[in-house]
Parts: structure tokens; sequence; C-alpha cells
């Protein structure tokens, strides 16, 4: 027996899960589970990357503890983000997608290369905190200073493990950096704002292996978290998916990138899959929710506040992609200001924040119908969100599509389907 390890780490919570074939049907099992979440320092929101790599190893550990030998194991986590390094010296913090640096040199990035430019070569959705802007404020700070390599969050910790710095492509197309075209980094982009080659090598596929730890082969999964998810779906021919947890990660898989006007006026991204492109956008997602739970009723659980929702007759909405709701101080006052004030009780807050995301899905959806010039009838929900029956109708309704959500652990199942092809080869 063979047993695999998918490590999954989000923006809030991070889990270990063991896969093994009985009879050529998966069984998982999860071992360890373990908060995550940014921690400000100095003004900065920052990401604990020495807590993290303990809870890695600390995972792995359970996972022996557990099942004896563990063959392989592969680490995903959410986009964008990076770690610096000077040799085999990291260079702290890690910043964290959220923090503000980026702000003040978004128009500088684009006086050096129009965003127009940009997405034609990588068709990449503007987002303040793509790894592009981050990479400009670190320069313009003086933190790029003799670094040698920018490792993204799960290529960090594998090289933590295992010693080896590997580039992996499917989360190198969430940086703004990589050619739609070619799959590499675009050296051109590079050139233009001044940053050094060197932390722009060749990008190795998913399904490689890359070294061991103790034994244990580390494999390059599909380390962006959104794109493990889709390839954990059990799906009936290609139908739209939604990703859902902190963000809402709506798409389509598409045989090439569409790097069109439409889809930059739609601001729609493409990202690398497994022998496909994901064609997909950003949405604030479970965040909203979550930061309105903690200022407005920290002790209630979510079953309970998704009744709230439901027994409220609050008809407000807002634009749940507002900048504003991002990283506020505080999400009440951001929700406040969006919806005029006419919100009174937790439960108008919570139905205007779910009936928003239903209603900023339809947006989606009909844009990615007129660009990619095909009609769905299904809509794939997995992830946390998959779990919320009244947002699902609330879904479905504003969609008009089939709402099929399956509460599964689809990145991880991604992560696995990865890895244990890696292992039979």
């Amino acid at each position: 027996m063979k047993y695999h390890l998918a490590i999954d780490i989000g923006a809030s919570s991070g889990r270990h899960i063991v896969g093994w074939l009985v009879d050529g049907a998966l069984q998982t099992k999860e071992v360890h589970r373990f908060p995550n979440g940014v921690v400000e320092r100095d003004g900065h929101l920052t990401w604990d990357i020495a807590a993290l790599l303990a809870e890695v190893r600390a995972g792995i550990e359970k996972a022996r503890a557990e099942f004896g030998a563990i063959a392989t194991l592969a680490i995903d986590t959410w986009g964008v983000d990076y770690v610096l390094l000077r040799g085999d010296e990291e260079v702290l913090p890690c910043c964290a997608y959220r923090d503000n640096r980026t702000e003040p040199v978004i128009e500088k990035v684009h006086e050096k290369m129009p965003f127009a430019e940009l997405y034609r070569r990588t068709g990449c959705q503007f987002q303040p905190f793509n790894s592009i802007y981050q990479l400009y404020a670190d320069k313009l700070a003086g933190r790029l200073e003799g670094v040698t390599d920018m490792l993204m969050l799960p290529e960090y910790l594998l090289w933590k493990l295992c010693g080896v710095k590997a580039r992996e492509y499917t989360n190198a197309t969430t940086t703004g950096m990589v050619n739609a075209q070619t799959g590499e980094f675009d050296l051109d982009i590079a050139n233009a704002l001044g940053l050094s080659r060197a932390l722009f090598p060749k990008l190795t596929k998913p399904g490689t292996v890359i070294g061991a730890y103790e034994g244990i082969q580390c494999v390059l999964c599909v380390t962006h978290d959104t794109g493990s998810a889709v390839e954990g779906i059990p799906m009936e021919g290609n139908q739209p998916y939604i990703s859902s947890g902190t963000w809402s990660l709506l798409g389509v898989k598409t045989p090439k990138p569409i790097t069109d006007e439409a889809s930059r006026a739609a601001n729609y991204s493409n990202e690398g899959g497994v022998g496909y492109d994901r064609y997909q956008k950003n949405i604030m997602g479970m965040w909203l929710v979550n930061e309105l739970q903690k200022e407005l009723c920290p002790d209630t659980p979510f079953s309970q506040i998704v009744k709230m929702a439901e027994a409220s007759a609050c008809a407000v909405t807002v634009d749940a992609n507002a900048p504003g709701f991002l990283a506020p101080e505080s999400m009440k006052a951001a929700f406040d200001e969006a919806a005029g004030g006419a919100l009174r009780t937790p439960g108008d807050y919570f139905r205007c924040a779910y009936a928003s995301l239903a209603l900023s899905y339809r947006d989606a959806i009909e844009e990615l119908e007129r660009n990619t010039g095909t009609c769905y009838n299904k809509l794939y929900i997995v992830g946390g969100g998959a779990k919320n029956v009244f947002l699902n109708r609330l879904t479905e309704q504003a969609t008009g599509l089939e709402v099929i959500a399956l509460p599964i652990e689809a990145t991880a199942l991604g992560n696995l389907k990865v890895q244990m092809e890696a292992a039979s080869c």
C-alpha cells in the first residue's frame, strides 16, 4: 500500500490529508489541521513563514506516526505571495497580499509597461496584489538588493524540506510575469521594470519529482490551490466552477489563453492548468462573511449565521468586489458605506453579503459566456462555500444554472491526483 500526503495551506487554515488507493478508489484521511492568518508587523501585513514550516513538518510526522512510510508529498497554497532569498537566507518579513504596500507603485509599473500590454502578454487579470506589483514595491524599497531567488510559498516550503529550488508553472501564472503564449517568465517585462532576470528562471511543470525529505519524494503538484481544486473536481464535460473559500475563484477550462480586449475589460485571468488553461476571475468570497462574523457575532457559529441571513428581509446588495472590501479596518463600516446605512441587524449584513456574492457570480457567468462564446447549464462549486445551502440557492436563482455543490476537499484531491500520477511513472 502506497500512502501519499497532500499539504494544502489556505490563507485562513492548513491541512494535511493522506491518500491511498483501495481497489482503484481513492481513500483519504485528514491527519493535521492548523490555523493560519496574516500577522501585523511594523505596519505591514505579513505571513509567519517559520510557523508555517513548523506546522508542515508537524503534520508530516503525524502522517508517519499513523500510516508509517509515506511515498510522496506535495504542497499547495494560495498564489501571488513569495519569499525572497539572498543565497539561503530569507529576506524578511514575508509580506501578505492584503498589505497595502503596492498601492503607490501600481501607476509606476504601468508607466513602464501599460496594463493593456501586460495583459496582452500575460493574460493575468489586474489585482493590486499581483506579484508584479509586490516585486516592484520591493525594488523601490531596496529589498531586492543582493536577492538571488524568488520562491512562491509552496516552492519555499518544499525547498526547506528537500533543498531544491524549483519554480512551478501554474503558480507562476498568478504573478503577472508569465507569457501566456510561451508558458515561461516574460523577460521583456522584467527588463522594463529593471528586475533581475536571475529571479525568473525556467519553469517546471506539475507532476515533477524534485527531491526527497527524509525518504519521502517531494512532488510539484499544481501548487496554486485553485488549480489543484479544479484538478480535484469530478466534473462531467467542461462546465464553469467556483472554488469557494476566502476567495471565490470562478472560471472554466479553456484549451488556450484568451487575452483579447473583452477579457481584459472583464478582468478575467488566464492561469495554468495540467494540459489546459483556466480562464477565471477572483471574487471576494467568504472573506466578507468571515470578517463580518468577527465584528458582529464572533461566538456565533456559521450555521446560525446562515439562518440569520435567511430570516432577514433585507433586499439591499452591494458590489462584492469593491476595493473597499479588500482589507478594511472594519468590514461592518465598509458595508455601512457601500449600503448607505440601510443595514440594521446582523442578519441584514449577512444576507446582503450572500446576495451580493450571488449577483457577482451571475455577472461573472454572463461575462464568461460572452467571452468564450459558449452557453453553460451547470455550475460546480467546491471548497468550504459549497456547504452553504442558502448561498447555493441564491446562486442558482441568480445565474439560472444548475448548481452542483460538492462539499469535498477538492484541492487536496487534486494535489493527491497529480502526485499519485507522478509516483506511478
